[in-house]
């Protein structure tokens, strides 16, 4: 970071007067902060990294009070940076800023085959922290697994179904299935039954898997309850919202049954729920009914969430979600993107398979495509409707897809969105807090929705217009 920079950060903070995802006060005029692990592992583990700013006092509006001693300083916080498994490399820069000296130490981010970033003295399971808006979080045993399990190719698909045995299957499915493969494999017609049960991931020691109860099975959620789809219709745009006579859901329904079974009933729950408008073909005279959301778009989403879902076992007691609202749909998926996948990369980049064994098997099963063209075809099919783009973010712990319907485009509530954050921004805000503030977690969105707009207007402007891509950038409104 250049000394300009730091003071333009410094001024950013005191205007906002407040921490955000990447950045962390410590006033430090007396001595250095005793423990900074909890900061140093939640920026470590996010892929932005983060900023340690000392020498501005919270406690005091963020009044710039100085540090102790430069030189002790960075001595010990590099002390405490070491203290970190793997250890932290901080990159400091000293500025001078209202008569007194201010410190930041940048912090990278590691690696995903590293995470978690942890402090050795504390452990992984407690010295493991995440970044949540401006405070760090403890990360979920979850959580950590999730980073051993891409980092080992542990696939929870494969685990093998204790409870059960190979009679808990639909044999005639199974057979349907292995008659398939040996069609486009020949070579397994010389193999015996066991073999190539093996080999094609449907038993593991003769037991079946996961994967093979989830597509195959008579009953799953005998042995997985809550491997199932729990569906909901209410009223208003949130959960909560009561119809006009009181009632809190205006449909809901448990799905069960194996994955092609569970996404056939979740079409007929969608398709039923959803309001539908008669078109007339001026040409022809012809009479068309159209949805209010694509049904190929939903018939992806929920397709993407079953095979794509985490299958482990901290995740095992959460079924799939789908909520309907009067002004979209959610489609809620148990776990994180795997592996590197970001938001901004789906549908452009070809991610790693949490369960390939399972997306095999319903590819055969479901008909799904398997071939990365979910996504694509979800944003095609809204824009072909004329709806907005469909909005997908990764939460702590789940996915989810969200669809907007027409009344997401009607000119007043748009123009009431704009004029929100025009409001909101009358004090200068960083990406975050507008995230924050829309209770969106896609940027990218956003910034097309709402943010471009606006700029191009002339009615939002840029604190820092030469550098448009600066990780201190501000939106404020021109009154």
């Amino acid at each position: 970071m250049l000394v300009e920079e730091l003071k333009e950060l410094a001024r950013s903070i005191q205007e906002q007067r407040a921490e955000e995802q990447k950045i962390e006060v410590k006033a430090a005029h007396i001595d250095c902060p005793k423990r900074l692990y909890d900061t140093l592992s939640s920026f470590s583990n996010q892929d932005t990294g983060g900023i340690l700013i000392f020498g501005l006092d919270e406690k005091q509006d963020f009044k710039a009070v100085g540090v102790y001693d430069l030189q002790d300083l960075q001595k010990k916080v590099t002390e405490q940076c070491n203290q970190m498994e793997p250890p932290v490399r901080a990159v400091f820069t000293f500025a001078e800023y209202e008569g007194v000296w201010i410190v930041s130490a940048e912090i990278p981010s590691i690696d995903l085959t590293e995470r978690p970033c942890y402090y050795k003295g504390a452990g992984k399971v407690r010295g493991s922290y995440i970044r949540v808006g401006d405070a760090d979080i403890g990360m979920t045993d979850y959580e950590i697994y999730s980073y051993d399990a891409w980092r080992k190719h542990v696939h929870d698909d494969e685990r093998v179904a204790d409870k059960g045995d190979i009679s808990f299957l639909d044999k005639d499915k199974l057979d349907m299935y292995v008659l398939d493969k040996k069609l486009e494999r020949p070579q397994f017609s010389k193999l015996d039954e066991n073999q190539i049960y093996e080999l094609l991931g449907i038993t593991k020691g003769g037991i079946p898997t996961l994967a093979a109860i989830m597509n195959f099975g008579i009953y799953p959620q005998g042995i997985y309850p809550q491997l199932a789809i729990t569906a909901i219709t209410v009223s208003g745009t949130e959960i909560g919202d009561l119809g006009s006579a009181g009632e809190r859901f205006i449909d809901n329904k448990r799905i069960e049954g194996t994955i092609s079974e569970m996404v056939e009933s979740a079409l007929l729950f969608c398709k039923r729920n959803m309001k539908v408008k008669t078109i007339i073909d001026p040409a022809t005279g012809l009479r068309k009914d159209r949805t209010e959301y694509p049904m190929n778009a939903v018939r992806e989403a929920i397709l993407n969430a079953v095979i794509h879902r985490d299958y482990s076992v901290h995740t095992e007691g959460t079924p799939i979600q789908i909520d309907f609202f009067s002004d979209r749909l959610e489609i809620h998926s148990p776990g994180n993107l795997y592996g590197r996948m970001t938001v901004d990369q789906l549908g452009i980049a070809k991610p790693d398979l949490r369960n390939p064994v399972l997306a095999v098997m319903a590819e055969s099963m479901t008909k799904a495509e398997n071939r990365y063209s979910g996504i694509p075809t979800i944003r095609r099919a809204m824009k072909k409707y004329s709806l907005p783009e469909p909005v997908f973010e990764n939460r702590r712990n789940e996915f989810v897809v969200i669809l907007y319907n027409e009344q997401k485009m009607q000119g007043s509530e748009m123009r009431s969105e704009e004029e929100s954050i025009l409001e909101y921004c009358k004090t200068p805000r960083s990406r975050d807090d507008i995230k924050k503030f829309l209770k969106l977690k896609t940027w990218n969105y956003i910034m097309k929705q709402w943010i471009q707009p606006l700029l191009k207007e002339g009615r939002l402007q840029l604190t820092m217009p030469e550098k448009p891509r600066s990780k201190q950038q501000r939106y404020y409104t021109i009154k």
